[in-house]
């Protein structure tokens, strides 16, 4: 019988995915997702974490998940920023306390 961590291979690499990015994505390393791929009891999270960045849904592929999904267990995982939107943010804070800063000068 197939296993979780197969079943989240053969998506993985069905989606076309490169490895070392996906690994990169999920701030794992390479390893860890060759470990995942034979792990039979490969977490719900980790699956639901891999699912989103491949886009695709295991809820076919997995019974639990289904029901992980179904009962809202999943909705209390928010995706992380990317270090790309933190840092726009902290910029754009920046910019409103130096132009705070600049107002503030002008009035004395």
């Amino acid at each position: 019988m197939i296993h979780r961590g197969e079943i989240v291979e053969q998506a993985v690499r069905a989606s076309g995915h490169n490895l070392s990015k996906l690994a990169i994505r999920l701030g794992k390393s390479r390893k860890w997702l060759y470990d995942a791929f034979d792990n039979p009891n490969l977490s719900i999270d980790y699956i639901f974490e891999i699912g989103k960045v491949i886009h695709y849904d295991f809820s076919n592929d997995l019974p639990e998940f289904r029901k992980a999904y179904s009962s809202g267990a999943m909705d209390n995982l928010v995706e992380e920023p990317s270090w790309k939107t933190k840092y726009i943010t902290l910029l754009e804070e920046h910019q409103r306390l130096l132009a705070r800063l600049l107002a503030l000068q002008e009035e004395k």
